[in-house]
């Protein structure tokens, strides 16, 4: 029975034995993320500025789906040396091909990647090398008091254009997400991913529109402004309910950070590796609560829908984090901690040491590290990615091995 604290070697002895495939597979992701934020910062300006902003949000969703393509291949490529799918090849299991995975990633992808924000680091990219590859027309613009399109490429979008965009995207959405339920289409799940990202890009502007218009409403209503007072005054006659919830907001990114984020990427691993469920009846399977999932199953349309629309962000963002714990548990409850503990000394480790890094390498003028800065942070990424991807194999490996030699299924799919 392998012990959940050689989670740090067997994760270090899976980045030896992959690291060739993996850094290949990261540095052609940088490669291709590099040529698609240059081609959106280019594409965004010249005549047809509306057709040419629709092109940007098309790149961008592809920026994201490289993502995807390129975190699934960094897991496909360390499923050969897990001793789980050793097994699995020893009862006559065959592999996967590479494109079936990626399809039955993508979708749920999608959702954990919308869920938790994580395209806001694409977006943010995207708008730093647009500032910095037009830096001059910016700051020619700001001395003689013009105003400029620069930076501007993500909210530039006419609200009519982006409503317009949604529709055709979420029409594309409902019809590739009909085909994977059906299990029909080559790359189905692919297409239904790429439609998810499109019709929340696009969207982007348009939503931002209304939202400024609703919280202009919103602000002047008196339930509001009332609530708003209601909240200052208890915050000050209750010292002790202000000290608790600035804990609690202290508190939360380091949990957000630590344990959230770690499972949510455990996620994507239990599906490339072939063991994941985002069902409510896995999490539950085995208590009292699953006679209360029967119950809502059972009841009329109405009552589903209507939980479902209320639920629907909370079920998106923790319900498979929440299947994921579940599963990981099975190996032992150390195992958990480990994996979150690994996670966070690879992440303040490789911060260390790029500081470390960037102190020997020094400079005597500032501007050098406008180049020098390039090849440091490739590797400082280059070395985390990698870490975290062996990691999330190793802590799948070790509860599914454990799992496998108690003779309990890992998961029910």
């Amino acid at each position: 029975m392998p012990s959940p604290y050689s989670l740090p070697l067997h994760a270090l002895r899976l980045a030896g034995k992959c690291a060739v495939p993996l850094i290949l597979w990261y540095a052609a992701g940088q490669a291709v993320r590099y040529a698609l934020l240059f081609g959106a910062t280019e594409v965004a300006y010249g005549e047809w500025r509306q057709v040419r902003l629709v092109a940007t949000m098309t790149l961008l969703t592809l920026i994201v789906m490289a993502a995807m393509t390129v975190t699934t291949g960094l897991l496909y490529t360390l499923r050969g040396a897990l001793w789980e799918m050793r097994a699995r090849r020893g009862e006559g299991v065959e592999d996967e091909r590479f494109f079936r995975v990626l399809d039955r990633v993508a979708p749920a992808f999608a959702v954990l990647y919308l869920a938790w924000g994580f395209h806001a680091e694409d977006a943010r990219d995207l708008q730093t090398m647009d500032m910095n590859h037009h830096f001059y027309e910016l700051t020619e613009a700001s001395w003689f008091g013009e105003e400029s399109q620069v930076g501007k490429s993500l909210i530039d979008l006419d609200w009519r254009v982006s409503l317009g965009a949604m529709v055709v995207t979420f029409g594309l959405k409902m019809l590739f997400a009909k085909l994977v339920e059906q299990g029909k289409g080559q790359l189905a799940g692919f297409a239904a991913a790429f439609s998810e990202f499109a019709f929340v890009f696009y969207g982007l502007n348009a939503t931002f529109a209304f939202a400024d218009l609703r919280s202009e409403w919103t602000d002047h209503r008196s339930v509001v402004s009332g609530t708003k007072e209601l909240w200052e005054q208890a915050q000050k006659d209750l010292p002790l309910w202000k000290t608790i919830t600035d804990a609690f907001g202290e508190f939360w990114p380091y949990f957000i950070d630590a344990v959230a984020i770690p499972l949510a990427w455990l996620t994507v691993a239990m599906l490339v590796f072939g063991a994941f469920s985002d069902e409510a009846r896995t999490l539950v399977k085995g208590t009292r609560l699953e006679r209360g999932v029967d119950r809502l199953e059972g009841s009329h349309d109405l009552t589903q829908k209507s939980f479902d629309q209320v639920t629907g962000g909370f079920k998106d963002r923790w319900l498979p984090l929440a299947n994921s714990m579940r599963m990981i548990v099975k190996g032992g409850a150390p195992l958990f901690g480990m994996m979150c503990l690994c996670y966070v000394a690879i992440t303040v480790a490789a911060q260390y040491a790029e500081r470390v890094a960037v102190t020997l390498i020094g400079s005597q003028v500032d501007w050098a590290w406008a180049f020098k800065v390039a090849p440091v942070t490739f590797v400082h990424e280059l070395v985390v990615t990698v870490l975290s991807m062996a990691l999330l194999a190793a802590t799948y490996d070790l509860a599914a091995t454990r799992a496998r030699m108690k003779g309990e299924p890992l998961s029910d799919v």
